[in-house]
């Protein structure tokens, strides 16, 4: 005997595909592509489109089984994701369990994710109880201008691009307070997409050399479009991010159609394929298949399903014996299919497995109360409207809302027991994960966060009037680790509105969900919360102070400034409103105001160089050198290797008259290196100040070459004017230049001109 026996999982498909119903024409339209030459398949971009039950997921497991038969290198990817960086992870991932790693994307994968780790840890800021701590991000770093949008403010600290930046502005805050060593390093957090994407598209040339095919399924589409959109139509159409192999094929689901306005350019290439309901034949032959040919009985089936595919097969599941069945007329599909399962155990396991939004082993044993029952696992996993995902499983959503539908009408305080004992057991899983430290650093840890978010599902199910205000402050702790995070966090949100019919609860995922669609989400789920009335005083000076950090990157500064009005306002405010305050004010000339907000700053965090360093900064603008040069020494012991502290204190010395000027600003040099077009700026700068007006102007050059956004030219214009205004240093050059370049900046803080 010889050849590679079949392993079991592949036996257990081979089974199910044998005894699939239907979608003949959809199968072969998808296997005739596969028997194509693979170097230049015409159809690579599939659609499968229908209502919900309709069979799309089913469809779409057939299509990736008739893949892997083929030789075929797959992965696919669902609304478990919430990003095109997590759908990256979860295709390398997969890629890896067949044999074909994607290695160079997972060595960044990696990379990134501890990128990201020690951003938010240095972010990590104030605790709730507002009081400041070592990491306390600094105000006056607060070219937290995102975008480079606070001229003369923290010129080394690499300006963010709100464009550019893909995990968006509610991120910059973390971002900004962590010192990224290599311009690469900074990239990769800042601009995710653009450093991750072509090394996707490498990988998977090479694995497209040592395997026929490589295919993509992305199902529940009507959910992930929104997310994935954009960045997999720049993938698959264009060389946005590179080249794609032409043996990659894609396959989408999901309810609607494709977003016109992404891909209307682009719906030529798309193979449309449309399900419907079955036609009484596959109907009937599904219900022969699974034993079904009483005809009362199918007819009732055929009745009460809608020969909706899903429902079919459920209701064949059910068994039922012959015409004593269907002789009550009234129900749904669900509630027949509770009915004719006659096992008391297995009909409890049914039900009360419909509650939570995901199960695995631990999980169905805390939701089942019958003893009996805790054995079923099994059998319950073998229902067709039971899906498994990444060793998870859940209800498909036309049963479950059914079902709970069906619970918290008629055992509202079985429902209540429920949730309260599966919220429990979530809240338990979370305590017993090794997380030190505050709650803050906690929400860093990916587990820990999957286990709250299930725990705060279960609490708002339970009882909505409690649990409503302790969600939505949670939102500001999802807000800040990133957009993808807060979207699970509203997403959960509105499914429990919906699940438990609670109209304040609904209502406000509604409203959220409506945020999140708008050009800047963040800042709009922000606003939203402000003006519903449900956060507490802390939570709100939190929300104004997440708010005008994104303000900040859309150079909004009066908006910026009203916000962290109400920060400061707010009771025990610590270092960061104040100095992030402070940094706004000197950018729009208001430099003693700017000062005595960077007094209290040092004040309350009198070791950090970012705050000595700042407050440093508004003595030499208000002119006071020996001052400024007291803070930027200590500044510079703090942290030598801090190259903005370095930069102000050099400025300060020249201005001065006292040695060690020069030394300083090639240890700048020698800092910010060469770099991407943010260090570029910084290069500008750092040799304007020398003066070394040759080195200036190249730098200059490539600066504008890079193509940098106007947010960080505007800096480094107004930068320019600050420094002139310190030393006689010819900047008019280089400022017309940059006039040239980008006519209408931003620009425009009072000042007394110079250069």
């Amino acid at each position: 005997m010889s050849g590679r026996r079949p392993s079991r999982q592949e036996l257990i498909r081979r089974r199910r595909r044998s005894g699939f119903v239907g979608r003949g024409s959809e199968l072969e339209a998808f296997n005739e592509v596969l028997r194509q030459p693979a170097q230049d398949p015409e159809r690579f971009l599939f659609h499968v489109r229908g209502p919900g039950g309709v069979g799309k997921s089913t469809l779409v497991r057939q299509l990736e089984s008739a893949a892997r038969e083929a030789g075929a290198v797959t992965a696919y990817v669902d609304e478990s994701v919430a990003d095109p960086v997590e759908a990256m992870r979860s295709i390398a991932g997969q890629f890896a369990q067949q044999g074909a790693p994607l290695k160079a994307l997972e060595r960044l994968l990696a990379a990134h994710r501890q990128r990201r780790h020690e951003a938010d840890a240095g972010a990590a800021g104030e605790e709730r109880s507002g009081g400041p701590s070592p990491a306390a991000v600094l105000a006056s770093r607060v070219g937290l201008a995102g975008a480079g949008m606070i001229p003369g403010v923290a010129p080394f600290t690499g300006a963010l691009d709100p464009n550019q930046v893909a995990a968006g502005a509610e991120q910059l805050r973390g971002l900004l307070s962590a010192r990224f060593r290599s311009p690469e390093d900074a990239q990769l957090v800042l601009s995710p997409l653009r450093a991750l994407t072509p090394v996707l598209l490498r990988d998977l040339a090479e694995a497209g050399q040592r395997h026929a095919w490589l295919v993509l399924f992305f199902d529940t589409y009507e959910r992930t479009g929104p997310l994935l959109d954009g960045w997999l139509r720049d993938v698959l159409v264009s060389d946005a991010y590179g080249e794609l192999p032409a043996n990659v094929l894609v396959v989408l689901a999901g309810q609607g159609r494709l977003d016109a306005q992404c891909w209307g350019d682009w719906l030529d290439l798309v193979t449309d394929l449309p399900l419907e309901v079955f036609t009484e034949s596959e109907a009937r032959q599904l219900l022969a298949a699974k034993g079904v040919t009483d005809e009362r009985v199918t007819a009732e089936i055929l009745r009460l399903s809608g020969r909706l595919p899903l429902l079919v097969s459920t209701l064949a599941e059910g068994n039922p014996a012959g015409a004593a069945d269907v002789d009550d007329p009234s129900g749904t599909a669900v509630e027949r299919f509770l009915k004719w399962e006659t096992h008391p155990a297995r009909r409890a396991a049914a039900l009360a497995c419909a509650l939570p939004q995901e199960l695995d082993e631990d999980v169905y044993r805390a939701a089942v109360d019958d003893e009996e029952a805790r054995e079923l696992f099994g059998w319950l996993r073998s229902l067709p409207f039971v899906i498994e995902r990444s060793g998870r499983w859940h209800y498909h959503e036309v049963v479950r809302t059914a079902m709970l539908r069906r619970q918290r009408a008629e055992w509202p305080t079985r429902w209540q027991r429920q949730h309260t004992g599966l919220a429990e057991t979530f809240a338990h899983r979370r305590a017993e994960l090794p997380c030190d430290g505050r709650e803050s650093e906690r929400w860093q840890d990916e587990r820990w966060r999957s286990h709250r978010l299930q725990e705060t599902y279960h609490r708002l199910c339970a009882d909505p009037g409690r649990a409503l205000g302790p969600a939505l402050r949670e939102l500001l702790d999802a807000h800040e680790r990133g957009a993808a995070v807060l979207r699970r966090w509203v997403r959960m949100l509105l499914r429990a509105g919906q699940d438990t019919d609670a109209p304040d609860v609904l209502a406000w995922g509604e409203r959220l969900s409506a945020a999140l669609d708008t050009p800047e989400p963040g800042p709009a789920a922000l606003t939203a919360l402000l003006a519903g009335g449900a956060l507490d005083r802390p939570s709100r000076a939190v929300a104004h102070r997440l708010r005008a950090s994104a303000h900040l990157a859309a150079a909004r500064r009066p908006e910026a400034l009203a916000d962290l009005d109400r920060a400061v306002a707010a009771e025990r405010a610590g270092s960061w409103a104040y100095g992030c305050r402070g940094a706004v004010l000197k950018t729009l000339g208001r430099h003693a105001e700017a000062l005595a907000d960077f007094d209290r700053a040092v004040e309350l965090e009198p070791g950090s160089a970012s705050v000595r360093c700042g407050r440093g900064e508004a003595f030499r603008l208000l002119g006071r050198y020996e001052e400024a040069l007291a803070d930027l020494d200590r500044a510079v012991g703090l942290d030598p290797e801090d190259s903005w502290c370095a930069y102000e204190k050099a400025v300060v010395l020249r201005a001065l008259g006292l040695p060690g000027g020069a030394e300083l600003l090639a240890r700048v040099v020698e800092l910010v290196g060469p770099g991407d077009v943010h260090s570029l700026g910084d290069l500008v700068l750092a040799y304007a100040a020398v003066p070394a007006g040759a080195e200036a102007a190249a730098a200059l050059e490539r600066f504008l070459a890079a193509g940098p956004p106007t947010g960080r030219v505007d800096e480094l214009y107004l930068g320019l004017e600050t420094l002139a205004r310190a030393l006689p240093v010819p900047v008019a050059a280089l400022r017309e230049r940059l006039r040239e370049a980008v006519p209408a900046l931003v620009g425009g803080a009072p000042t007394d001109g110079g250069g």
